[in-house]
């Protein structure tokens, strides 16, 4: 089930409720094994290898890898007197990680001083994810930020007619589209190409990386950026979309059998953690 401050972050008209009489508490972290083997790659080395990750989820925040020190190669993290204050998890160490002539500043850091009641953590190690080479799970590569057990991808078939128009021009019509429903999110139509008027679309440079859908690349359309978004080679959980079209009824209008779509309410409302904000230590 979606954690409670998923839940929190979204407008009420599209989240659940926990029925309880008295408020959630204003921060609650969680912690769980990840149970999938999680490895670290840097300058062709893979530095760290675990099936006994734990996963931190956070409020407002992706979840983030930990890793067993004993499944790091420690002897690759150089400290660099450096320590920031977690609002949980006390006093953490930032390190390089340097694997022969290659190093990167602020790519790993440890919780010291934990509260005794997370005193694991104090013998866990987690890495940036944009600092290091990759991440995989088994041999698959994880993108963005480590995935997240409650998160989940289905795709439909559907033949109700999708319209796409801007300012009465059509950008594109469908009665074969692909819905796709992911937590905390509203659903989102994707059209094959062949129903999209393609002369509509200016490629942008802006790409966006998701552990679930893949690398998307956005399309201007009219003068309005980030109007729409294809994933060219999305992972299993989303391959029926694969190369198909979405978009943005904030900037567009989009109908379903003549229906409006509501504006997006945003995709997501979590942010990044400490495994992507190296170096600065946010």
């Amino acid at each position: 089930m979606p954690l409670p401050w998923l839940l929190a972050a979204q407008p009420e008209v599209f989240r659940g409720k926990f029925l309880v009489p008295d408020a959630l508490p204003d921060r609650l972290s969680y912690r769980e094994p990840l149970r999938r083997r999680l490895r670290v790659r840097f300058a062709g080395e893979w530095i760290a290898d675990s099936e006994d990750a734990i996963l931190l989820h956070t409020p407002g925040r992706f979840p983030v890898a930990y890793f067993p020190a004993t499944d790091v190669r420690v002897e690759l993290l150089e400290f660099r007197q450096r320590t920031t204050l977690h609002p949980d998890l006390g006093k953490t160490a930032w390190f390089a990680v340097r694997v022969g002539d290659r190093v990167h500043e602020g790519a790993a850091w440890q919780h010291v001083r934990p509260p005794a009641h997370a005193a694991e953590f104090a013998n866990l190690v987690a890495f940036s994810w944009r600092a290091m080479d990759g991440f995989q799970e088994e041999d698959e590569p994880v993108t963005a930020h480590a995935a997240d057990p409650y998160h989940r991808i289905d795709v439909r078939n559907a033949s109700r007619e999708v319209l796409v128009e801007m300012d009465g021009r059509v950008v594109a019509k469908s009665r074969r589209s692909r819905v796709l429903y992911e937590s905390d999110r509203e659903p989102q139509w994707y059209l094959p190409r062949a129903d999209v008027d393609e002369t509509a679309l200016s490629e942008e440079t802006l790409r966006t990386r998701c552990p679930y859908k893949g690398v998307a690349t956005y399309y201007a359309i009219g003068g309005r950026s980030g109007a729409a978004w294809s994933y060219a080679d999305a992972p299993a959980e989303s391959a029926a979309v694969a190369g198909f079209v979405a978009f943005d009824p904030n900037k567009l209008g989009v109908y379903v059998d003549g229906k409006r779509l509501h504006h997006m309410l945003g995709r997501g409302g979590a942010k990044a953690g400490l495994d992507r904000a190296f170096a600065s230590g946010r």
